[in-house]
C-alpha cells in the first residue's frame, strides 16, 4: 500500500476514492475543450502564474493551469501549510483576491483556463493566527465553523479497510468536517462558488476519498455552474474499502496507478509492455482519468518518477503526452531534499531554472508535446512497434507518430507510420524527418531520446 502521507503529523495525506452516488448534473470526463493538458504551477504565486499564462502556457498550447489552494491556511514556510485552511478567505502566502482575479484574468487572456486545488475535506490540526490574520483553534474557526461542524471521530485514520474510518475520522490529525451536514455543505458550496465568482473554471478536489462521493455529489449540485470541471484526488488501493471508481459520476479522478506503474515500467521492465496500456491494464475508462508522471505528493514519497530521474523522467511525460489514454497533468514545482520545504521566495517565481524552480511544464521536450497532443486529439494508438524491450513506437492515427529509445544504446530503423508523404519537424530536437510515398519514416535515435512528429508542423 502506498504510504498517504509526508513528513510529520501535519503534513498534507494524498487522497484516494469514496461512497457511491451519482450526480443528477453531467459531469465532464477530461477538461473540456480541445486542449486537455494542465501544468500544475504547484506552489507559485498567483502573480507568478499569471506570468506564466502568458508568457508559456497559452502560446504553447496548455489548456489549463492547476494552482495550489487559495485559502487563507495556517503560517509556516512548508508547503503543506497551504493544505490546512483556517478560513475560505483568499488570503494565503500566495497572493491576495486580488492578485488572484488578475490571474484568472490574465490566464483567460491567453486561452488558458484555471482549476484551483480546493481543501474541503478537513481544516487545521492547531490553533494561532492564520495567514490572513484570523485566529482560529482546532475545530472552532470565528464566523465559519464550530465544534458542531465536525465528524465526531477524533481519532487519526488507521484502517483503510474500514470505510468509516477512512471517511468520518481524521487524516493527519486535521479537524475532520462533516460533509453530511446541510450547514457544511452549504458553506463548502458557498466557497466553491466564490471561487467560480472569480471566474474559475475548475476543481481539484483534494483528498477525496476521506469524503463521500454522495456528500461530493451534493456540493456539486449547489454550484452556480454544476458543470464546472471536477478532478478528484482519490489513490487506488488494493483491498480497501473505498475505491477511486466510486467517484467517477461527480467527474474526473485521479488514476494514481497509472503514474504508480509507468515509473515500474521505465525503471526495472520494458517499454514494449505499455502497448495497451489504460484500460487494458485494468485502469479506470479513459473518459473519466485524470494522468500524471508524478505530482506534488508522490514526488516527495518516492512512488512516482520525479525530476531527480532526468531522462527517465523526460520520456515518461513525452510518453504520456503522446498517448491518448486520460487527460494528463504537468507536475512543474521546485528542487527539493527537505521533503517539507515550502517554495522558494514564498512562490515568487522571477524566472525559470533560477533559485531552484524547475519549470518541467517549460523543458522543451515536455512542452514540445503538449502541441502534439492538440494535434492529435481523438486519433487512436495505431502503428505499434516495439523491440520487445526498451525501445517503442506508435502513431494517432494519420496525425502524428512517435518514437521513444529508452535504450542504452542508439536506434536507427524505419518506422512505418500513417502519416502523408512530406517533410516534418521533429520537435523533440528542432531537426527535419522525411515520411516517404510509403508513409515511412527512418531515423537514428540516441539512447534515452525520443522523436515526436505531426500533421501541420512542417518545418521548425
Amino acid at each position: 500500500m502506498v504510504s498517504r502521507t509526508l513528513s510529520g503529523t501535519l503534513a498534507l495525506a494524498a487522497g484516494a476514492s469514496i461512497a457511491l452516488a451519482v450526480p443528477t448534473t453531467t459531469a465532464y470526463a477530461s477538461p473540456p475543450g480541445t486542449k486537455d493538458v494542465t501544468a500544475v504551477l504547484f506552489e507559485w504565486n498567483f502573480a507568478s502564474v499569471a506570468k506564466e499564462c502568458t508568457n508559456t502556457l497559452g502560446p504553447n498550447g496548455y489548456g489549463y493551469v492547476q494552482v495550489s489552494p487559495p485559502a487563507e491556511h495556517i503560517q509556516g514556510a512548508q508547503w503543506w501549510t497551504s493544505y490546512q485552511p483556517i478560513s475560505y478567505r483568499i488570503a494565503g502566502r500566495l497572493g491576495n483576491a486580488t492578485a488572484f482575479k488578475n490571474m484568472i484574468d490574465t490566464c483567460h487572456a491567453a486561452g488558458v483556463k484555471v482549476v484551483v486545488d480546493t481543501v474541503v475535506n478537513h481544516m487545521s490540526a492547531g490553533s494561532g493566527t492564520g495567514t490572513g490574520g484570523s485566529s482560529y483553534t482546532k475545530y472552532t474557526y470565528p464566523g465559519l465553523y464550530s465544534s458542531f461542524d465536525f465528524d465526531d471521530c477524533t481519532a487519526t485514520i488507521g484502517d483503510y479497510t474500514n470505510r468509516a474510518n477512512v471517511q468520518n475520522c481524521e487524516l493527519v490529525g486535521l479537524a475532520d468536517l462533516d460533509t453530511g451536514e446541510e450547514y457544511v455543505r452549504s458553506t463548502i458550496a458557498g466557497y466553491m462558488n466564490s471561487l467560480l465568482g472569480y471566474g474559475v473554471d475548475g476543481f481539484r478536489i483534494d483528498a477525496a476519498k476521506h469524503i463521500p462521493a454522495a456528500d461530493l455529489a451534493n456540493i456539486k449540485s449547489r454550484l452556480s455552474n454544476p458543470n464546472a470541471y471536477w478532478k478528484q484526488e482519490a489513490i487506488h488501493g488494493s483491498g480497501e474499502a473505498v475505491q477511486p471508481s466510486e467517484y467517477t459520476g461527480n467527474g474526473d479522478v485521479q488514476e494514481f496507478r497509472y503514474a504508480f506503474d509507468l515509473k515500474r515500467v521505465f525503471n526495472n521492465e520494458n517499454l514494449a509492455y505499455l502497448k495497451n496500456y489504460g484500460e487494458g491494464w485494468g485502469y479506470m475508462n479513459s473518459s473519466v482519468a485524470g494522468v500524471f508522471v508524478d505530482n506534488h505528493d508522490t514526488e516527495r514519497n518516492g512512488s512516482t518518477l520525479s525530476y531527480k530521474d532526468n531522462a527517465t523522467y523526460t520520456l515518461a511525460n513525452v510518453f504520456m503526452l503522446a498517448h491518448p489514454y486520460g487527460a494528463p497533468d504537468i507536475n512543474s514545482g521546485y528542487e527539493f531534499t527537505d521533503h517539507d520545504a515550502g517554495p522558494p521566495n514564498g512562490g515568487a517565481v522571477s524566472a525559470c531554472w533560477q533559485n531552484g524552480w524547475k519549470c518541467q511544464h517549460a523543458w522543451p521536450e515536455i512542452m514540445r508535446m503538449v502541441p502534439f497532443r492538440n494535434a492529435t486529439r481523438g486519433e487512436a494508438v495505431t502503428n505499434w512497434w516495439d523491440n520487445g524491450g526498451d525501445a517503442i513506437a506508435f502513431g494517432r492515427g494519420n496525425k502524428g507518430f512517435v518514437a521513444i529509445n529508452h535504450e542504452s544504446s542508439s536506434l536507427s530503423r524505419t518506422y512505418q507510420t500513417s502519416l502523408a508523404a512530406g517533410t516534418y519537424c521533429n520537435v523533440q530536437n528542432n531537426t527535419t524527418v522525411t515520411v516517404n510515398g510509403s508513409g515511412q519514416l527512418t531515423a537514428t535515435l540516441g539512447s534515452h531520446a525520443a522523436l515526436a512528429v505531426y500533421a501541420g508542423k512542417t518545418s521548425c
